[in-house]
């Protein structure tokens, strides 16, 4: 694989070199685009720069990405099941208690991993860590995902996710009842002022969209139908704590529960274009087995 070169030219005065190419169709991420800057993979009319200079209207900015260095992540035969796929992508049903990639704590036996078992081609694809992946879900949330298995369809999913135009749809079982009984809650997210592994509503955060619904009424519970409009860390579960109705079996910003051994939250729809026909595309799932019974017992009291 060569070393991909892109040059930019900056149409009006903008802030920092990294936000400046944050905002291109790169397919990558703003952290690894920081370390192509400091590594002097970038540009600005000929010289180096730092991520935090300013870019000005007229400026040519140069982006070259090395081929990826040999991986540390190792391929791993773990049960993922596979809704669809071809050579562009591949959506998938993830399991609770899966991590999408390595981190603290879980070194490997990750998604990433998987996926390198089953589609070594993804390899590099959108960085060395995370190949690949164009969006999360939290290690406990099962449900639908996309993971592009070139780079253009990286590229062009990534850029759909950052235009907001896919569908992610959610099923989760929260304590009481919201009302009204359907809205949208539109409160910024960012880092717990104290508890730093945590996110919270707070002013100045990132601006952070949910819409819900109540699709069935229990006696002390709610099964919500919800629709992500941005897609923060932890959006629902810190909207849902914020407005006074946590999840079920949250133990990070609510309470274990005996309904469930983890929160009770499921990626049920999923819609986006084909990243190289533009062909709509859309999924559903169904509630995993470790969540039915958790219905079950409701309705029977």
């Amino acid at each position: 694989m060569e070393t991909a070169n892109h040059e930019y030219r900056v149409a009006a005065d903008e802030s920092r070199l990294d936000q400046f190419l944050a905002g291109r169709d790169t397919g990558l991420t703003r952290s690894r685009l920081q370390r192509l800057i400091v590594e002097g993979q970038v540009l600005v009319n000929g010289a180096t720069a730092k991520p935090s200079n300013k870019v000005k209207a007229g400026d040519l900015v140069s982006l070259s990405v090395p081929p990826p260095r040999p991986s540390s992540l190792v391929p791993q035969d773990i049960p993922v099941t596979v809704v669809y796929q071809d050579e562009n992508l591949v959506v998938i049903d993830k399991p609770a208690g899966l991590a999408v990639h390595p981190g603290p704590g879980h070194p490997d036996q990750t998604l990433v991993n998987a996926l390198l078992a089953m589609c070594p081609d993804i390899q590099g694809i959108g960085g060395e860590i995370r190949p690949g992946i164009v969006h999360r879900l939290d290690k406990d949330t099962s449900g639908l995902m996309m993971v592009a298995k070139t780079h253009q369809a990286h590229i062009d999913l990534s850029a759909q996710i950052k235009a907001r135009q896919t569908t992610k749809g959610y099923l989760a079982l929260v304590e009481g009842t919201p009302t009204p009984l359907q809205g949208k809650i539109d409160a910024p997210i960012g880092r717990h002022p104290r508890r730093r592994t945590r996110m919270a509503v707070v002013v100045g955060g990132k601006e952070a969209r949910t819409s819900y619904k109540v699709r069935d009424r229990f006696q002390a519970h709610s099964l919500l139908e919800l629709y992500l409009e941005t897609g923060r860390t932890h959006q629902i579960r810190v909207h849902m704590v914020h407005i006074g109705h946590p999840l079920v079996g949250d133990t990070t910003y609510g309470h274990s529960s005996p309904l469930v051994d983890r929160h009770f939250l499921h990626a049920f729809h999923l819609a986006f274009k084909h990243p190289i026909t533009g062909e709509p595309l859309e999924f559903r799932t169904g509630l995993p087995l470790d969540l039915v019974p958790a219905l079950d017992v409701l309705r029977d009291s």
